[in-house]
């Protein structure tokens, strides 16, 4: 019997009479990923979703237990490793495997397993009690750890590891632990993690006054609108540093609660008044010893105040860390968890090196900037440019090859560029401005400078992040997008800024990493000019770039691959109101340099491309398609008679697909637009000679094959190959492509397949059209 056989007649039943409702209490063929976006040259697929045979609830949001099924050919345990590695992953006490004759337990709580009979499978409540037991868990604990979720018809329902960290941190807080931490890349939804953990604690009576804490104005915004809306009617905003305790959800600002000495809002409630703090961006100030509103945490901090920390990147540093405060993470999902998953974009790098940076500057003795200033005689490098130096031309070039990427894939496409300082904005937005005069004479507001000092640009930044407003479509900035900004249709992010701090880093990479299918967002760019890029190669850094193409050094820009952003360390809030000159601390303005004679060259580019488990390859799209075709067919033989014995071609494409390889990318790229994909992989894989479609459709014509029909069955036939030879193997399958206008002239579909004798006759005819098609 099959495996479905087997599930059909023998697991589902053994279920079903052990006590679960198969109806609501069990999901079949669970998928709990989407799928990792494969990306190569501008097209994408989705490899294979991650699926459970059978996912057991002990109630809505509460998985129990897992069940891999095999057939019976296969032995009981045969399908362990799968069920265990799955329990893993979504955090299931109990794993499963049964090939419908008997089952093997693994129960992850104690490491032990054991058989049972088909007829022993655990109930429900058997299963929980367990659970409840090993975990030592009181009624009062039970209590609050089976609060409901919050749902509403129509919600979105939490993804499997937003489930987990609201599950683990109920429970931990349940059993009286008071700080907790979680980790979650950007853009996997930590503000709803939140919001279902402040819920259920809320609900529960556990915690009754809620503080969340942000840095941004535009987070606690975003935040009301969105995630907390059911909590309008007991939520409010602190403004104006004045409190109102007759509301239970309060959300508010670190430096506005904090106020200054002599002078702090928080003072006006007593320690006790809040029972629950939330952290946003937890990296930031709130971990920092010293910081100004560490003191609100502090003030908080009675025994039964639980402080919850939520960020990206937990920060670790001599002086500052994240989990001294907190703890370790209760729970951490990372961004290459994200992006094999399928829930997070993935990125494309290209590298681009200008030869002032690569070789350095050194100004004629006596040499003067524009303003008349003396240059310091010495070497300059990529570290002083823009910060020290100013070299306009390095600044029009950088403008000029961002420009030329927009132009070569999509102009409209937003864009974040991210600069050293204040000031290295304003001009870089100037030099943008005058590349792309066209558009900005249609609007003035394509291009706009987004910083802490200008509310001009500061107003736009709801419609940059609108997904429906096309403007501004191209934004410079130096430190205030690099956190919590839920810019979800940003497609290349531009690093012209020195980045040292990988807190940083990860911040700015995560303004790119949230998937937007609808308006054709499925992966990102990353355009480094500072070779921030190398970050990615750094063991803290856990999402790395994938395949490396290297372009001539004047060549065009080839639709990229990933690669970082910007400058140094920030651990404060506000971004630093960085003066004309261009310094980070006003009563020090830094002295720069600005000169406008140095002749910059692009010299050298490079594209990275990121694969599964984000390894960084340097092989060509050519070795990269090639060896993922000999992954799964290792000869020619193979190959072939997979091809011949499967009726549908499409389906063998589409599986290969799954596994990265993109024949029409490699197609463009490869200048190969003439072959089909049969050719194109015995070619590429397996240096067969090629023939061209035409040479395939001709040597059909000219053996005479089709000459054996008449009427109209001929014509039709001769019409499909010229299809083929247009436009590939794929026009052939099905009666789909009769609906064609080219096939109007012979009459309708029913009538066309009636000349052959029916239907079977005709896929008949089409099959043997095929053979013949790939005789030679």
């Amino acid at each position: 019997m099959t495996e479905e056989d087997i599930k059909n007649k023998f697991i589902t039943p053994a279920i079903d009479q052990s006590g679960w409702d198969v109806k609501t209490n069990v999901f079949f063929e669970h998928s709990f990923t989407d799928g990792r976006v494969i990306v190569r040259g501008n097209l994408t697929t989705r490899a294979p979703r991650k699926r459970a045979d059978y996912l057991l609830m002990h109630k809505k949001n509460y998985p129990i237990a897992i069940i891999e099924a095999k057939d019976n050919r296969h032995s009981v345990g045969a399908g362990m490793q799968q069920a265990i590695e799955y329990a893993r992953i979504l955090d299931v006490p109990f794993a499963y495997s049964s090939n419908g004759d008997s089952f093997l337990e693994h129960d992850m709580l104690t490491g032990k397993e054991r058989e049972l009979s088909i007829d022993e499978f655990p109930s429900p409540e058997s299963l929980w009690e367990r659970y409840e037991r090993e975990k030592g868990l009181t009624e009062e604990q039970k209590e609050v750890i089976n609060e409901p979720y919050y749902f509403q018809l129509g919600d979105k329902t939490p993804r499997y590891y937003q489930r987990i960290a609201v599950n683990r941190t109920v429970e931990a807080i349940a059993k009286g632990q008071n700080r907790a931490l979680l980790v979650m890349a950007t853009g996997t939804g930590k503000t709803y993690t939140a919001f279902q953990i402040i819920y259920r604690l809320w609900k529960a009576g556990k915690k009754k006054k809620v503080l969340f804490l942000a840095d941004r104005n535009i987070l606690i915004d975003q935040t009301m609108t969105n995630d907390f809306k059911p909590f309008e009617k007991v939520m409010t905003k602190v403004e104006n540093r004045k409190l109102d305790s007759s509301y239970e959800i309060y959300l508010a600002l670190y430096h506005q609660l904090a106020g200054d000495e002599g002078e702090e809002p928080f003072r006006q409630f007593k320690p006790d008044f809040f029972d629950l703090i939330v952290i946003d961006e937890a990296h930031r100030g709130s971990a920092k010893e010293e910081s100004a509103w560490r003191k609100v945490l502090d003030y908080f901090s009675t025994e039964n105040t639980t402080h919850i920390g939520l960020t990206a990147t937990p920060l670790k540093t001599k002086d500052v860390s994240s989990t001294d405060y907190f703890g370790q993470p209760i729970y951490t999902y990372s961004l290459k968890e994200g992006i094999d998953d399928g829930f997070l974009a993935p990125y494309k790098v290209i590298r681009v090196g200008l030869d002032v940076d690569l070789e350095g500057y050194r100004p004629k003795k006596g040499k003067l900037d524009i303003h008349g200033n003396l240059v310091d005689d010495r070497e300059y490098n990529i570290k002083d440019y823009d910060r020290t130096l100013i070299i306009d031309e390095r600044t029009e070039t950088v403008a000029k090859r961002i420009t030329e990427f927009l132009k070569k894939t999509d102009r409209l496409a937003k864009t974040i560029v991210f600069c050293i300082d204040i000031d290295h904005a304003e001009r870089m937005r100037q030099a943008l401005v005058n590349e792309n005069a066209d558009l900005v004479k249609e609007n003035p507001r394509y291009v706009m400078r987004i910083t802490g000092d200008n509310p001009e640009g500061k107003a736009q930044l709801d419609n940059f992040i609108d997904r429906e407003s096309q403007y501004p479509t191209i934004v410079t900035t130096s430190k205030l997008l690099t956190t919590g900004v839920d810019a979800k249709t940003c497609k290349l992010i531009v690093l012209d800024s020195n980045i040292n701090s990988m807190t940083e880093f990860k911040q700015i990479i995560g303004r790119g990493t949230r998937l937007d299918p609808e308006h054709g967002k499925e992966y990102f760019t990353i355009l480094d000019f500072r070779n921030a890029s190398r970050l990615f190669a750094d063991p803290d850094f856990d999402g790395t770039p994938e395949g490396v193409v290297d372009v001539p050094p004047d060549g065009p820009i080839i639709d990229p691959s990933p690669t970082p952003p910007d400058d140094e360390p920030t651990d404060g809030f506000p971004p630093h109101p960085e003066p004309g000159t261009g310094g980070d601390d006003p009563g020090e303005p830094l002295k720069k340099f600005r000169i406008n004679d140095v002749d910059v060259k692009v010299i050298n580019e490079r594209v990275q491309y990121y694969d599964k488990g984000g390894l960084l390859i340097t092989e060509s799209l050519t070795d990269y398609t090639k060896k993922n075709i000999l992954k799964e067919y290792a000869t020619l033989k193979d190959f072939l008679k997979k091809w011949n014995s499967e009726q549908k071609k499409q389906a063998i494409l589409d599986e290969l697909a799954e596994h990265g390889v993109l024949l029409d990318a490699l197609r463009e790229n490869e200048n190969l637009a003439d072959l089909d994909d049969f050719d194109l992989i015995c070619h590429l894989a397996f240096d067969q000679p090629a023939l061209t479609k035409a040479e395939r459709a001709n040597n059909v014509k000219k053996r005479g094959y089709i000459y054996q029909y008449k009427d109209v069955a001929r014509p039709v036939l001769e019409t499909l190959l010229d299809k083929y030879k247009d436009e590939g193997i794929n026009q052939l399958e099905g009666t789909e492509v009769l609906e064609l206008k080219e096939f109007e002239k012979f009459g309708s579909p029913l009538k066309i397949v009636k000349a052959f004798g029916g239907k079977k006759k005709y896929m008949e005819a089409v099959r043997e059209l095929q053979d013949e098609i790939y005789l030679a």
